[in-house]
């Protein structure tokens, strides 16, 4: 979820997720034809450059100052069997993208975010419940249905560049992940099930104190702050009807969520006047403001009754001036502007051979 819940499943026979939840979703098409970096519709982005070959790698966010990149990668291939999360320096055009793990190696790991101070990391992790990945929900026991695991050993921590663990920053008997910082450093929003339902909360770092900013019964996570500080933006599913808040309920209970109903969100920095934004039926996910904090992106298969591809695009905070940006015929989401406006990166399963990967991408952005 938020930036933070990756997880394998299968949507469709074609379809697998990837992890996430800040994380969030992340599904990959069995075959995909027509292998390209760039798609002749996709304006806005040049100098596209691929920097992961092989895997599962997804939610690749950009450092306060531009220059790295954190991420999580899932790859058997590589002894990789769930998330762990890696962080690089971002490469000059035609270099080589470098990374180490910062993690434990332990356990799953989710939606990581750089601090401010460019010197320490934060993820989700579930390492102190176990060594070993967490199990993957069994789809067949709930009608094969789209579902996320809302793992109650994910806690959240402070690690240096190094990977040593400074600070455990959530200690509590739910489901903590998809953490995001505010422009300043010195907030901290993610999504837990400590007060029953998928609610948002906001830690102050420095005191440790947080107040839950969500109470609408449903799914809220993958919450990021404006670029100017003064808003923040998230996903939210709202089940309206008797049998769906049964099913959202029943599901809660298990520790699972069903993501394939979403609208963005948006509200003021502390949480007030929230509002719907967007309308447009199945699943719209991985917003956040673009450098102006004025205009979205988010990833959305709205266009799709079979659920997929998942594409790029942007829109007002109006929910207005709806464009689409990218084009793969699989999956394209997680997008996330460099701090200057300048670059984007996002994760595609664009250009991986036929199979299943999910791969990060960055690019000039063109207006």
């Amino acid at each position: 979820m938020k930036k933070m819940l990756l997880v394998l499943f299968l949507i469709t026979a074609t379809f697998s997720m990837i992890t996430s939840f800040r994380s969030g979703v992340n599904l990959s098409q069995a075959s995909n034809p027509g292998d390209t970096l760039l798609y002749p519709a996709e304006k806005h982005f040049s100098n596209i450059q691929q920097l992961t070959f092989g895997g599962d790698n997804a939610e690749a966010y950009f450092s306060f100052d531009g220059k790295w990149l954190i991420f999580q990668k899932t790859y058997a291939k590589e002894g990789i069997p769930c998330d762990q999360m890696y962080i690089g320096k971002v490469p000059a055009m035609g270099e080589k993208f470098e990374y180490k793990l910062v993690s434990t190696g332990k356990g799953r790991t989710t939606c990581g975010f750089f601090t401010k101070d460019g010197k320490h990391v934060i993820y989700a992790s579930t390492h102190l419940g176990a060594d070993s990945c967490p199990p993957v929900p069994d789809r067949k026991k709930y009608g094969n249905k789209y579902i996320w695991p809302l793992y109650s050993s994910f806690e959240i921590f402070m690690a240096d560049l190094n990977g040593k663990i400074v600070k455990q920053l959530t200690n509590s008997p739910g489901y903590d992940a998809e953490a995001t910082l505010s422009p300043d450093g010195k907030k901290m929003i993610y999504t837990s099930t400590k007060d029953g339902d998928i609610e948002l909360y906001i830690m102050d770092l420095a005191t440790g104190k947080e107040k839950r900013i969500t109470n609408i019964p449903g799914y809220d996570g993958g919450a990021w702050f404006s670029p100017d500080g003064k808003k923040l933006i998230w996903r939210a599913s709202r089940p309206k009807t008797e049998a769906e808040k049964k099913e959202y309920n029943d599901l809660l209970a298990e520790g699972l969520v069903a993501p394939t109903n979403m609208e963005v969100w948006i509200a003021e920095a502390d949480g007030s006047n929230p509002k719907q934004v967007s309308s447009f039926g199945q699943a719209n996910w991985a917003p956040a403001y673009m450098p102006d904090s004025k205009r979205i992106i988010f990833a959305s298969n709205h266009e799709y009754k079979r659920g997929f591809p998942f594409n790029l695009y942007t829109m007002n905070e109006d929910g207005t001036n709806l464009t689409k940006i990218s084009r793969d015929n699989g999956f394209d989401a997680f997008p996330m502007f460099s701090p200057n406006g300048k670059k984007i990166v996002f994760c595609s399963n664009r250009n991986n051979g036929g199979t299943r990967d999910t791969n990060i991408f960055i690019a000039d952005w063109v207006e």
